[in-house]
Formats: structure tokens, C-alpha cells, sequence
């Protein structure tokens, strides 16, 4: 059993046992910050009965035109509490946003090329691999850019991979 709820600056001395999993991405504390200040309602947690942070998500709303989407900067999870659903269930909740709140065209995500686990898992989830991102980590790891149309995109154009991958500086959003 757990909650899901807004993310609030409270949390943040309660996620060092999520956020000090090798798997995952961290961040310094303005990042955190900005996210929280500046979409809040993309950024949510997941709370056991005790109160401890089972994960969290956090995103954005990006674009122009037809590339107007959420994005996931980060999604973790306790590796304690993996493989109970709880990422499906933080990411359905983005995606809603996206759908409901923003009337988003697609959400995407950047994943190190090497994490098949998360790559596996986001292809369940109904994500494709749109395009590589040469040297996105750091130039030293690249990335996949994975999509997945919300019915704004009726005819999935968003989805349709790129035959030739793109470095950093050509993303569209940052």
C-alpha cells in the first residue's frame, strides 16, 4: 500500500535511500528546486504507510507545435520496493498530465544506452527507442530518446524513429 502525492520540498530529506541507488540519476539541490517551483505537477512521490519514500518522478511540459510534451527527467524507485508496479504507476500518472493538463502530443525520456533493464521496462510501458543521442551523459555514455504518443498524436508521428542519431547541442528542448 502506498500514496502517491506532490512532491514537496519536505521530501527532499527523505529520498537519500532512493537517490543513492547506482541505477539512478542525481542531481544537485537548484535542480531539485526548479522542477518543484517551476512544474510542480509533474513532480510527485510515493509514500510508504511509515512515510518513507518508496520513488518519485519528476518532469516537465516542453515544446512548440506538435513536439509540445512531457518529459520524464527522472523516475526511481527503493530498489526495496521494485518490482511492485510502482514505476508503471508514477509514470501512468505523468502521462495523465501530460494528456489531461497539458494536452501533451507524446512523453519522452532519455536512458542510458547500457541500462537494458530500464530500456525493457519502458518498452513494456509502450515507449519506443526515437533516436540515440551521441555523448549525452557527460560525453561519456549515450542515450536513447524514448517516445510515447498520448492521443493528441492520433496518427503516432511522434513515435517514428530517426534513421541517424543527433548529438546534445541538436536536441529540440534541453
Amino acid at each position: 500500500m502506498c500514496s502517491i502525492r506532490s512532491f514537496t520540498t519536505d521530501d527532499m530529506f527523505n529520498f537519500n535511500q532512493v537517490n543513492l541507488d547506482m541505477l539512478t540519476e542525481t542531481y544537485n539541490l537548484p535542480f531539485y528546486l526548479k522542477y518543484l517551483a517551476c512544474w510542480p505537477e509533474y513532480f510527485l512521490s510515493a509514500q510508504a504507510p511509515n512515510r518513507e519514500c518508496m520513488g518519485y518522478i519528476m518532469g516537465k511540459a516542453e515544446g512548440v507545435g506538435e513536439n509540445w510534451h512531457g518529459h520524464i527527467s527522472a523516475v526511481t524507485v527503493s530498489p526495496r520496493y521494485r518490482r511492485l508496479g510502482l514505476a508503471a504507476t508514477l509514470i501512468k500518472c505523468l502521462e495523465d498530465i501530460t494528456e489531461q493538463v497539458h494536452d501533451g502530443y507524446f512523453v519522452d525520456l532519455f536512458v542510458r544506452v547500457s541500462n537494458l533493464l530500464a530500456i525493457n521496462m519502458y518498452k513494456k510501458f509502450g515507449y519506443v527507442v526515437y533516436r540515440e543521442v551521441i555523448g549525452y551523459y557527460a560525453a561519456e555514455e549515450s542515450a536513447y530518446d524514448m517516445r510515447k504518443a498520448m492521443r493528441r498524436d492520433k496518427d503516432k508521428k511522434s513515435m517514428i524513429p530517426l534513421k541517424h542519431p543527433i548529438y546534445p547541442e541538436d536536441l529540440e528542448c534541453d
